[in-house]
């Protein structure tokens, strides 16, 4: 069951090897079969990716990968995506549909034609890109759905040499996107034109589309969390806050920073003082062995020593690695978080971005991309983190 259609050379845009990707492949397999599953319907972006090399923009159409532990992987694609599907990965057993056909039609009708109808199937039931919709379809056609939320995921908190060596190419492209923003900072300036050269600094220096858009405000504005330019014109006294993502191969590297024009608020600088203490605490305790809650309360501990608990309600960081919007993180891998018991392990990579604010008035913070070596951690950017001052 393979199509003709397809124009393209098989794998000619891949980013990995065919033998990591049958690896990864095997390595998931594993992990169904070790859960009772039989057939995996996967459907996230990451997790596509993750498996076959897939990457589009327009996962936000119908794909669907479906992976049996003991039979040929099959893939459901738009055709209009099917050469970028054959360019990127090197499956063989491509179903497209039209835009006039029903997917879950599709799906089902793949599923009786394999004879799985008897299998036990699973879906992610988390995954972001599942419409209620498609998964009540499914659910009604196929009678029952098993969760396999964390299955593919977990393969993906441990990152490959190739994996490891594309966040640090984008750590590259991220440090050129900070450097330019906070050049640009001054009065007069207005927030579109710093984050102008942060997004145009960091794609001239090799970045490819990002998981999610630079935050960046100025004055009162940045005081409110995730907040992004508006045309803003900064002016004397106010405080800026950068925070942005850059990517190589789809794996992300992350950076915040800070600053303030003319002098900082004593409370300001205070605020900035613990995060900077916070952070260098969680990249001491980020080591094999230590567990991702170790590495929160590493930086909470410093946190509640400055008498701030209540103005940081929240993860100390999180997993990075392969994003498509609307996230430059891997959240739902990793969090670096109270109660989570997760072992550190080499290969893990982290961002840590410990930030401070007084709602509606500013925020200030700091952050590094970290690399879990075998004996702690190694962080890739090069611009300093104290808050600086124009």
């Amino acid at each position: 069951m393979t199509t003709n259609d397809a124009v393209v050379t098989s794998g000619q845009e891949a980013v990995f090897s065919r033998a990591e990707f049958d690896a990864r492949m095997e390595a998931a397999r594993r992990a169904l079969s070790e859960r009772g599953i039989d057939v995996m319907i996967v459907t996230g972006p990451e997790n596509i990716f993750y498996l076959t090399g897939q990457q589009t923009p327009g996962y936000y159409t119908y794909q669907a990968l479906l992976l049996p532990v003991d039979a040929e992987p099959v893939f459901i694609v738009r055709h209009l995506e099917l050469n970028n599907l054959v360019a990127n990965s090197y499956l063989t057993n491509i179903h497209p549909y039209l835009d006039n056909a029903d997917p879950v039609e599709v799906t089902v009708g793949l599923i009786a034609e394999l004879g799985w109808q008897s299998k036990r199937i699973a879906i992610d039931e988390r995954g972001w890109f599942l419409p209620i919709a498609i998964y009540k379809a499914l659910l009604d056609n196929l009678g029952s759905l098993g969760n396999g939320a964390g299955a593919v995921e977990s393969l993906r908190a441990i990152k490959s040499p190739g994996e490891i060596a594309n966040i640090r190419q984008a750590a590259t492209y991220v440090d050129a996107g900070m450097t330019a923003g906070l050049a640009a900072v001054r009065t007069g300036a207005s927030e579109n034109d710093v984050v102008a050269e942060m997004m145009g600094k960091a794609i001239a220096a090799g970045s490819e589309y990002v998981g999610m858009e630079p935050l960046m405000a100025s004055g009162p504005r940045c005081g409110i969390p995730h907040g992004t330019w508006r045309r803003r014109v900064i002016e004397p006294g106010d405080p800026v806050f950068l925070e942005m993502a850059a990517s190589h191969n789809r794996y992300h590297a992350v950076l915040m920073r800070s600053a303030w024009i003319g002098a900082p608020t004593d409370t300001a600088q205070r605020m900035m003082d613990c995060c900077l203490e916070g952070l260098a605490a969680a990249i001491a305790a980020l080591r094999p062995g230590n567990s991702c809650a170790d590495v929160h309360n590493a930086c909470q501990n410093v946190v509640d020593r400055y008498g701030y608990t209540e103005n940081f309600r929240k993860r100390t960081g999180y997993s990075v690695g392969t994003s498509f919007a609307p996230d430059w993180g891997e959240g739902n891998v990793l969090s670096l978080y109270e109660g989570i018991e997760t072992v550190i392990q080499p290969g893990m990579a982290f961002h840590i971005p410990p930030a401070l604010r007084i709602y509606g008035e500013f925020t200030v913070g700091v952050s590094e991309t970290a690399i879990v070596t075998e004996n702690g951690c190694e962080t890739l950017s090069t611009i300093g983190r104290d808050l600086l001052t124009v």
